[in-house]
């Protein structure tokens, strides 16, 4: 997280800031991003970085946090739109964000983001809650009348998240992959809806 120092900064000076850190980490991957790089470009010196946060991946947080926020008021709307439907979503969401339709500057940035660090990201969905929280701010609008438990709708969710993640990913590597991609997806998406075993007969009933 942020300091309060980097909270109490002129807006401007933040806002600069923050720039050259999205300028950076939508240029290169995670593990090549350069704090000098950032703080150059920023115009401040290298030790006022670690003023505002601890370290690179403290500000890779904070910056995909805003982005996430973004993300989140887009999902709710789409959920709303397919009745709550987290399975319809996921598909719509990859083809959105593939025709790149209607998405804001922001959402932009952080899909840049996502295409330098595939890997790193379903990490950070998987193993930094961003599955849960998101999953938090959007389960009131989510049907889960077809589940046994709250718990299983949210595991769901975040299996379901993450085969969005990588379907992405993978198609905005390799963009002649994608309609295998989303095809890839409906598949896991199905599987995680209906499951993939062959439905044994009742007893008694005839094969």
């Amino acid at each position: 997280m942020c300091t309060e120092t980097f909270l109490r900064l002129p807006e401007e000076k933040r806002n600069r800031f923050l720039e050259a850190a999205w300028e950076e980490f939508t240029s290169v991957p995670f593990e090549e991003a350069s704090i000098n790089k950032i703080v150059r470009r920023a115009k401040i010196p290298r030790g006022s970085f670690y003023q505002y946060f601890s370290d690179k991946e403290d500000l890779f947080f904070y910056i995909q946090k805003s982005m996430l926020g973004n993300f989140t008021k887009e999902y709710v709307r789409v959920l709303e739109r397919y009745d709550g439907d987290m399975f319809q979503v996921q598909m719509s969401c990859f083809d959105r964000v593939l025709r790149q339709e209607n998405l804001d500057p922001l959402f932009l940035r952080g899909m840049e983001i996502l295409r330098l660090n595939p890997v790193f990201l379903v990490r950070v969905i998987a193993e930094k809650q961003l599955g849960p929280r998101l999953w938090e701010a959007v389960r009131d609008q989510v049907d889960v009348t077809a589940f046994r438990d709250a718990e299983l709708a949210e595991q769901t969710f975040i299996l379901s998240l993450l085969a969005l993640v990588m379907s992405m990913t993978d198609a905005m590597a390799r963009p002649e992959r994608t309609a295998d991609c989303r095809r890839e997806l409906l598949t896991r998406l199905d599987i995680l809806k209906n499951g993939s075993l062959k439905q044994e007969p009742a007893r008694g009933e005839r094969v």
